[in-house]
């Protein structure tokens, strides 16, 4: 019993583990940590960058990703959806 109560403690927790979420500003500030993190959120179908620009108002780098979606950094370094 002992035994068998253990593995579903060990399986228990790695579901948590599994399920645990991370937002798009937690992400480091990198563009290989961006990548990674919307490849993961994609079901691992690989995301990457299509074209960088440079946002004339703001003077920050854009990236557009082949999800469709463009990505920026604020003030603080995280990441944002432009």
């Amino acid at each position: 019993m002992y035994f068998s109560l253990q593995k579903v403690i060990q399986m228990s927790q790695a579901f948590v583990r599994e399920s645990d979420e991370q937002w798009l500003h937690e992400v480091a500030p990198t563009l290989n940590s961006l990548i990674v993190y919307l490849t993961r959120e994609n079901n691992g179908i690989r995301v990457y960058e299509q074209k960088r620009d440079v946002n004339p108002e703001t003077g920050r780098e854009v990236h557009a990703m082949s999800n469709g979606l463009s990505y920026s950094k604020d003030e603080q370094s995280k990441w944002y959806v432009v």
